[in-house]
């Protein structure tokens, strides 16, 4: 199974700039989007589906043009689960999942920490995510948890390490998502490229992307029972939709 994982940043956007044709080329089986800006009903399903995207499911949040998570496939999922059903992290429309014959591939979008307000409720989400993660897999061994976690893990994660003041490299971010991870996941990139500096965000600011001063804060987490059957897992960022890059990786199931 192939999984993209993309940060579109308004899929609207990433439309008028040939994203079917990108999708069509890339050929994922499943692709896991973030940040959709958008509600079911101001999309036209009749292009996903052309493009080989008959099952589509789209979690918007309740303020429209803002957050939202979708997730597109060409199988067939058993289930979709929309939100957590906790109503503090779901209002923003940031989980959806689908649960497939042998794996369930979530799409996240953590809070971002822009200001004090956001970044307690970042950490607020983080720690029920936690909780809810811990339950599911329970029941869901085989999960694979893709997305834009709005941290940098390591330093290798991001060109300025010293900017440890900034939410999305603060230390307590960085300690809760090594612990997310110890706690039964595999960082599938790190895990294949444990060495490679290689980022999935550039600030539109100051030619950030050109001069390649990036952040890495897009994952594609695999759960503990299917880290040795994960065969790819590649940063493409020659997609140029948006300012993250998707992100992709390949599971044998």
């Amino acid at each position: 199974m192939k999984i993209i994982s993309y940060n579109v940043n308004g899929i609207r956007a990433a439309l008028k700039k040939d994203f079917i044709g990108w999708l069509k080329s890339a050929n994922p089986d499943v692709i896991c989007l973030q940040e959709i800006k958008a509600m079911k009903d101001q999309l036209d399903m009749a292009i996903f589906e052309e493009a080989g995207y008959i099952y589509n499911y789209w979690y918007s949040a309740q303020k429209k043009g803002y957050s939202g998570v979708a997730i597109l496939s060409k199988i067939e999922p058993n289930h979709v689960e929309f939100g957590t059903g906790i109503e503090s992290m779901d209002f923003e429309g940031r989980n959806i999942r689908a649960d497939f014959d042998g794996v369930s591939v979530m799409s996240l979008y953590l809070p971002s920490g822009t200001n004090a307000a956001r970044l307690s409720h970042k950490f607020e989400y983080m720690d029920m995510f936690q909780e809810y993660i811990n339950s599911l897999k329970k029941d869901i061994p085989n999960l694979v948890i893709c997305g834009d976690y709005n941290i940098c893990h390591e330093e290798i994660d991001i060109h300025n390490p010293k900017m440890k003041g900034v939410s999305g490299f603060l230390p307590e971010e960085r300690e809760w998502l090594g612990k997310f991870i110890d706690n039964g996941f595999t960082d599938s990139f790190r895990f294949i490229h444990p060495e490679t500096q290689t980022f999935s965000w550039w600030s539109y600011r100051a030619n950030s992307r050109a001069n390649n001063k990036g952040w890495r804060l897009d994952y594609a987490l695999v759960s503990k029972p299917l880290q040795e059957n994960i065969k790819r897992a590649v940063i493409l960022t020659e997609a140029v939709h948006s300012d993250h890059c998707p992100i992709l990786v390949e599971i044998e199931n």
